[in-house]
């Protein structure tokens, strides 16, 4: 096939003049190497399209390709992640990953806790807080854990995100409403173990590929995985695998594959859960556009340490997606 890649370079961010939080989500360029290098091994012709705005302009010049491999994270707005699908769906060009209304919803954490509440799905209480009234309102049992409501990579996260009574919940709250100009998601703290699930396929066909369990460093911030911990998880964190043969583990791969199916993720991705108090395995968030760095990122990281190479890694992704072709 002939594939495009589409991405966001962290370092032409960074000279647009972004901050290296603002672009913390973004890829590095060894990053798109190793998917061109991986896909052009696996025999397809592989073509650079860049971000969002050089794909309209590549698609206004009357360029198309059979599928496009998309990891592609945006900048602004809280659909940012939906905006090449979106655009792709326009044109009916296949693409990796979810689609538009998975994308948006996933990366709003409180409408994926909504949504898996709906369907029965294993995970924490909630309360989202607009303006900082909303916190007393919250009725919630401290200590309680606050984030912003629609990012990743831990922004915002920091050992100040777990609050002990309502005077630190209005602090804090002011701090990251001022700070990402978004809702908070407020949840109960939950002390247990943390786990990261990777999945496979899309639908019937999706599986668990495996667990890492997150466990913190001595040196590292304690309690959360916070924006530090993982911008420095080499050396920070420890990520085991876990293997199902762990009751635990094997209850947590379930309620992930049974969430993943729940908000329709395709092709690839993972879900982050972690245990309450008497150890059981909640959702914390849905990753459907994980990062894919073969060292860094944590869906590669679960490939290795299950032995599988990360051209193997990729080409499941192209294969599921691949099924969307001859439809698009």
């Amino acid at each position: 096939m002939k594939i495009g890649l589409t991405y966001d370079l962290r370092k032409v961010f960074l000279a647009m003049g972004y901050s290296e939080e603002e672009t913390a989500e973004l890829d590095r360029e060894d990053t798109v190497d190793a998917i061109e290098q991986a896909a052009s091994y696996l025999g397809h012709e592989v073509e650079r399209i860049g971000h969002g705005q050089q794909l309209v302009e590549r698609l206004a010049a009357g360029d198309r390709w059979d599928l496009v491999f998309n990891i592609c994270e945006g900048l602004h707005g809280i659909a940012r992640e939906a905006q090449v699908p979106a655009v792709l769906d326009l044109y009916k060009i296949a693409y990796t990953f979810s689609d538009p209304l998975v994308m948006a919803v996933s990366l709003h954490k409180g409408m994926t806790k909504a949504i898996l509440g709906s369907h029965g799905i294993a995970t924490s209480p909630y309360a989202e807080v607009h303006a900082p009234s909303d916190c007393d309102r919250v009725a919630l049992p401290y200590p309680l854990f606050v984030k912003p409501i629609a990012e990743g990579t831990g922004k915002g996260v920091t050992p100040q995100s777990k609050v002990l009574d309502r005077q630190e919940l209005k602090t804090r709250c002011e701090e990251l409403l001022a700070r990402y100009r978004q809702p908070v998601l407020v949840e109960p703290f939950l002390p247990g173990r943390e786990f990261t699930v990777g999945l496979v396929g899309t639908g019937d066909s999706a599986k668990a590929l495996g667990t890492l369990e997150i466990i913190l460093k001595n040196e590292a911030e304690p309690e959360v995985y916070s924006y530090l911990n993982k911008e420095k998880c080499e050396e920070l964190v420890e990520y085991p695998l876990v293997l199902p043969t762990d009751p635990v583990v094997a209850k947590a791969e379930a309620i992930a594959l049974d969430a993943w199916r729940a908000l329709g993720c395709r092709d690839a991705g993972r879900v982050d859960l972690r245990c309450d108090a008497a150890g059981n395995p909640l959702v914390m968030e849905l990753n459907p556009l994980a990062g894919l760095h073969p060292s860094h990122s944590d869906l590669p990281m679960l490939g290795t340490a299950l032995g599988l190479a990360y051209h193997d890694l990729i080409d499941m992704i192209i294969r599921s997606a691949a099924t969307r072709v001859a439809r698009s």
